[in-house]
């Protein structure tokens, strides 16, 4: 019993590198293509690792292109749809969760039926809803159409539900209104999956490609994911400043994920225990 575990255990560590490499691949890739110089004679694969190396390129994307501004576009929206979503989101899951209402249940079944239908199949109303309000080319018409997500409710109703229902009632006694209970009580009792759907949130809107380029006109308001891919156009033999463009879109999600990923894990765990 003893061996059939420890091979079960070398084969599971075996698979667990593979998946680590072939994920951690292009990564290693494009990191050693935005150290090469430009213009580069390429031979073979080797010659993409093989030196001289430089970070010339890092200083020029920064200095003469508009990486910084969509950068900060991107770091811009992405933290208000986070702030936005954890608000919105943990009001939403609080009543549904803790404050008993006709027609709860049904509403739940209406937002699990939601997430069957995928994101694309939106887009077209979306866009002449935003075009409507006139709100195309703006902050406000990329930030507001990504706060509200059926993922994030679902996720944090089943982590509410889980709550210790003492501390509301006695709350409640003591004159607490619903917001009393909902910031004083209900949010710092789930950091846990606070941070998990802040993680989420962020990543989601970090990365968001398909809306942002319908909604963003202007070279102004690209974010990272629409306005990298220009790069294409202008330097189509070589690969340099794209990767370069790349791996400083990328250099904030690998820190995030470092710092939080306790935090990741074990949001998710509780909340699949408590739901």
């Amino acid at each position: 019993m003893k061996t059939k575990k420890t091979a079960g255990r070398i084969a599971l560590d075996i698979l667990s590198i593979f998946f680590a490499v072939v994920f951690l691949a292009p990564v290693i890739w494009a990191l050693f293509v935005s150290l090469q110089h430009e213009g580069k004679q390429i031979s073979s694969i080797v010659s993409w690792f093989t030196p001289p190396y430089t970070i010339s390129n890092y200083s020029d994307i920064i200095k003469n292109s508009s990486v910084p501004l969509w950068f900060m576009n991107s770091l811009f929206i992405a933290v208000i749809v986070t702030v936005a979503t954890v608000l919105v989101t943990g009001m939403a899951a609080y009543a549904l969760a803790l404050i008993p209402f006709k027609g709860s249940q049904l509403f739940m079944i209406y937002v699990l039926i939601g997430m069957m239908v995928p994101g694309e199949a939106t887009i077209v109303p979306l866009f002449i809803t935003v075009k409507d309000l006139k709100l195309i080319d703006s902050y406000a018409g990329m930030i507001l159409p990504s706060i509200a997500g059926s993922m994030n409710l679902i996720i944090m109703t089943t982590f509410f539900k889980g709550l210790p229902r003492e501390l509301i009632e006695a709350t409640e006694i003591d004159g607490g209104g619903k917001l009393t209970v909902f910031f004083k009580i209900v949010m710092p009792l789930s950091k846990s999956i606070i941070a998990t759907i802040c993680i989420f949130s962020f990543v989601g809107s970090w990365n968001n490609y398909l809306w942002p380029l319908l909604c963003a006109m202007s070279n102004e308001m690209f974010t990272l994911p629409v306005g990298i891919p220009t790069f294409t156009s202008t330097y189509t033999v070589d690969y340099v400043k794209p990767m370069t463009a790349s791996m400083v879109a990328s250099l904030p999600m690998i820190i995030l994920y470092i710092i939080f990923e306790r935090q990741i894990v074990a949001g998710i765990t509780q909340g699949a225990v408590k739901g």
